[in-house]
């Protein structure tokens, strides 16, 4: 047990022009070297985009997409006697929504285009449409703990 209180989580505070906090946490999560306003430009530019792409509200898009990617379930490894299983274990909504933006915003960035605002915007465009390397990555982590499903009795 620890000595010292419990981390308390900050309320984060939603985004000026969609007044929402999970878009404020993806573009917390995209940044890079403490860039936020170049990171929240970045992301408005895609919304944009995909308003030019869709005629249906940009945030709308990106809460489906990001809705598709979350994953049910994930494999962790766990010793027992010598042999090293992937045990499959249902993972929490908070963990969920952290996976699926860290694979939405990979899959951005090492897709090719011509910046990330377009990437971003393919990319979840992809995921709203339940393709891309995005989607693929839950389908495959899915796919693994089905395989992996004898060994369920092993989680701790």
């Amino acid at each position: 047990m620890g000595r010292h209180k419990k981390s308390v989580n900050r309320p984060i505070m939603p985004d000026e022009k969609y007044n929402s906090v999970v878009v404020t946490k993806f573009v917390t999560r995209m940044m890079l070297d403490g860039k936020k306003s170049i990171c929240t430009k970045i992301v408005y530019d895609a919304f944009d985009k995909l308003k030019a792409k869709t005629d249906k509200e940009p945030l709308e898009v990106f809460l489906k997409a990001l809705d598709n990617v979350k994953p049910m379930v994930e494999v962790k490894s766990r010793r027992v006697g010598g042999a090293t299983y992937q045990v499959p274990i249902e993972i929490r909504e908070t963990r969920r929504e952290a996976l699926a933006m860290r694979w939405m915003i990979a899959a951005a960035r090492n897709r090719s285009g011509h910046g990330m605002a377009e990437t971003l915007a393919a990319e979840l465009m992809d995921a709203y449409n339940n393709t891309g390397s995005a989607y693929k990555k839950k389908e495959d982590t899915h796919k693994m703990a089905e395989a992996n499903k004898a060994f369920a009795h092993y989680r701790w």
